[in-house]
């Protein structure tokens, strides 16, 4: 276990706490880890995956922080619970693409204009307030919201993996935890390698 208290760590154990909160698995959060002195909002563009991602583009930013394919499904499985805002969907819904179900759609459109705007839709439009397996049975029925949601499921590589967790929420839910885990072990900074912040928002 890792010796400092820092902002990062409390996030990732609100990560837990709340996933927990919701039906989802609960998992130990390693304590000790700094904060960073620096923030680089390119790099964040760099490594966090878009809304358009494609399937290569998602194996490739998670393998380069040491995720598999299946820590990468697993932790999509998060969708299941939150909002993502029209203009990252919008182009999906209105693309007549036959990886997105019809009648999903329309439904969508109700309340999300082509140009793309701000309006809120549920990832999980079954159980948006539950941490369960539909996020998977979504991506099978093509009603996954995100692109970058429904290649996990579109003739790919990872098509196996989400028919998976489709099936065995239990095996989702161990998968997830441990993912989780693995993601709070990137590149952690100890000892005397950055900072611990007294406030939260701000450098010390």
């Amino acid at each position: 276990m890792w010796v400092k208290a820092a902002k990062e760590e409390v996030l990732l154990a609100a990560k837990s706490n709340f996933g927990y909160a919701v039906g989802g698995p609960s998992w130990s959060v390693k304590l000790g880890r700094r904060d960073s002195s620096t923030a680089s909002a390119a790099l964040a563009e760099t490594d966090l995956p878009g809304f358009e991602s494609s399937l290569s583009q998602l194996i490739s930013n998670f393998a380069r922080k040491g995720l598999s394919a299946r820590d990468m499904v697993a932790l999509s499985g998060a969708h299941t619970i939150g909002q993502a805002q029209c203009f990252t969907f919008s182009g999906r819904i209105y693309s007549n693409s036959s990886d997105i179900d019809a009648g999903f759609a329309s439904t969508r459109r109700r309340s999300c204009p082509a140009a793309g705007n701000g309006n809120l839709a549920a990832l999980d439009l079954v159980t948006p307030n539950s941490f369960d397996n539909n996020y998977f049975k979504n991506l099978i029925r093509k009603k996954g919201l995100l692109e970058s949601d429904q290649v996990l499921f579109s003739g790919g590589s990872t098509d196996g993996i989400v028919s998976e967790y489709s099936r065995n929420p239990s095996t989702f839910r161990s998968d997830f935890a441990s993912a989780m885990i693995k993601m709070g072990d990137i590149d952690p900074l100890t000892g005397q390698n950055g900072i611990v912040r007294r406030i939260c928002s701000s450098l010390n």
